[in-house]
């Protein structure tokens, strides 16, 4: 079994970007192996270290599995697809960018649904006026039955939304969503309000590293030296 430590990494966009700079300014300069459009890489100047370069959801899951030792990623991905993400994970660092919220929203005309308890509410009279569920458009169906339970929520259908969430109660096919945020403006655009007590996570970018990984001393040192450089930033 290899010795050496596998850093999982954004494959693409801005996260990635930010991930190399981050990394750069560390003195930790991350440089792909063969092709620039390639998988594989390295820390130049850093022996004992598999970059790998994956989608930034596939690295949680990676993480929870063992297959890499570090990565980065966002917290709403973790949370997400990781229940019990304390145990499995451990938070090294955040990282300070690729900051957003994951929230609640529902249209700006429910003049009286201002917190989260008042969706309990809204669903009976779902059930009674319209014979349905409230329907509950987003990609993080984990988070929503979680918080949702947490709030005695339960007369709710879940629509998973594979596009543009926000537009899917304009659109018909949903009644509020769970979805994540950075400014509003598109909430807003499209007549959806946060409630007041609506935001389920405040993400960002940030360095796991995995308790289920095979932790050499030689991988545990790496880790050591890694940490080290970027917490001094």
């Amino acid at each position: 079994m290899s010795d050496a430590l596998t850093l999982a990494v954004p494959s693409k966009g801005r996260l990635m970007e930010q991930t190399m700079e981050l990394f750069e300014r560390a003195g930790l300069p991350l440089r792909k192996v063969g092709s620039e459009r390639g998988y594989r890489g390295m820390i130049e100047g850093v022996a004992g270290v598999d970059v790998i370069f994956v989608s930034a959801s596939e690295i949680a899951e990676q993480l929870k599995a063992g297959r890499a030792h570090l990565g980065v990623t966002g917290e709403d991905l973790v949370h997400e697809q990781i229940a019990d993400s304390e145990k499995r994970l451990q938070l090294m660092r955040k990282l300070g960018f690729g900051q957003a919220d994951v929230i609640v929203a529902v249209p700006a005309a429910w003049i009286d649904v201002r917190i989260m308890v008042d969706l309990e509410a809204v669903g009976r009279d779902f059930r009674r006026v319209h014979g349905r569920h409230m329907r509950v458009a987003t990609k993080y169906m984990n988070i929503t039955r979680r918080h949702f339970q947490a709030h005695g929520i339960t007369s709710y259908r879940i629509v998973e939304s594979l596009g543009a969430t926000e537009g899917t109660p304009a659109a018909g096919t949903a009644d509020l969503i769970v979805d994540i945020t950075t400014t509003g403006t598109t909430l807003k655009a499209n007549g959806l309000k946060v409630l007041d007590d609506g935001i389920l996570l405040r993400s960002e970018a940030t360095l796991f590293s995995s308790r289920a990984a095979n932790w050499s001393p030689e991988a545990r040192a790496t880790l050591n030296e890694i940490a080290a450089r970027i917490n001094a930033l």
